[in-house]
């Protein structure tokens, strides 16, 4: 599976951004796929996760109520929708896909992974 992650850019505190996850070469439909993140100095982050029918997601508690992950696997696609988006959201995100079908936060779980896109939130 190749994971093509999109979306990312440079918006100002309270803004929105709507990240995608497209899979490639095959589909992920049966995978979870989890969002993480890394800040400039800082180590890679789990940000959120979704199982593979869409119906179970996870967040880590910073970005509880603004962040939002659905998937539509007739397009074999994941998003992340980020709402309220303050400077420390700052980060490179990327989508990964896991061998297993139900949600988990352990970046271990997770085999293939995006190039990541850069989100920037300035104050």
């Amino acid at each position: 599976v190749q994971l093509q992650a999109s979306g990312g850019g440079l918006v100002q505190t309270g803004d929105s951004l709507r990240l995608s996850c497209t899979a490639s070469r095959r589909t992920f439909s049966n995978n979870a796929v989890g969002w993480f993140r890394r800040a400039p100095g800082k180590e890679r982050e789990f940000v959120a996760s979704i199982g593979w029918r869409g119906g179970t997601t996870s967040y880590v508690d910073s970005v509880k109520g603004r962040f939002t992950v659905s998937r539509d696997n007739a397009k074999n696609t994941v998003y992340l929708q980020m709402n309220s988006l303050k400077p420390e959201d700052t980060a490179v995100y990327y989508c990964a896909a896991a061998l297993r079908s139900t949600i988990t936060s352990d970046v271990r779980e997770y085999r293939y992974w995006g190039q990541g896109t850069l989100v920037t939130v300035s104050s």
